[in-house]
């Protein structure tokens, strides 16, 4: 597939058929995902793969649980629709025959060597930077998303159940110095993805010469 095929047809899929996804497929898709830019040269992602459909639920609840406990139930009848809609679409990876597990570890800067000479701590530095660590988790999640496309598959990146991430790392055996980051659900689209429009680049473009 040419490359801007590849991009132009990247959306997120919510719906999933139930034909598995090969661990060599998904294999690929991470190695692809490791090809990103990585801040100072640390590549600090790690990704795990969950196909096992028991797993899945349980995180899934871990999930619903926890927004349950964020958004009560028995409030107003716009609360707990707003709470339904939150869980559904942060359990799409249910829906999915596989969802990948994206790690990150913490880095460390070169300027961190002289910072206590200074009165700034590495947090601090880091937020001036534009936080260069989640950038570089991203731009891998953008890759695999991308690598997913273009090998016949649909993906959805997904944040919504980091909510539970203390949870969630339990289930899935985190250990430090690792921590869950989201989770990008990967199958073969239920139906005929098409893209939203998007923005035209003469809204969001400009030159200064």
């Amino acid at each position: 597939m040419e490359f801007a095929d590849v991009l132009t047809r990247r959306a997120s899929v919510r719906n999933f058929t139930e034909e598995k996804v090969p661990v060599d497929k998904l294999r690929e898709m991470v190695r692809m995902a490791g090809t990103a830019p990585c801040i100072g040269g640390r590549e600090t992602w790690s990704f795990i793969a969950v196909t096992n459909k028991e797993l899945m639920r349980k995180m899934a609840e871990a999930v619903k649980m926890k927004y349950d406990g964020i958004i009560p139930a028995g409030g107003d009848h716009v609360t707990d629709n707003v709470r339904n809609a939150v869980e559904s679409f942060s359990t799409i990876f249910l829906n999915a025959p596989a969802v990948i597990a994206v790690l990150s570890e913490p880095y460390t800067a070169v300027i961190d060597k002289v910072l206590e000479q200074t009165s700034y701590s590495h947090d601090d530095i880091n937020k001036l930077r534009n936080h260069p660590d989640i950038q570089t988790i991203g731009a891998a999640i953008e890759n695999l998303l991308l690598a997913a496309v273009d090998m016949g598959y649909g993906a959805c990146w997904q944040t919504g159940p980091m909510v539970a991430k203390e949870e969630l790392s339990k289930l899935l055996g985190v250990k430090e110095p690792y921590s869950l980051f989201a989770f990008v659900a990967v199958g073969k689209p239920a139906h005929e993805i098409k893209p939203r429009v998007k923005k035209p680049v003469g809204e969001m473009f400009s030159v200064i010469e």
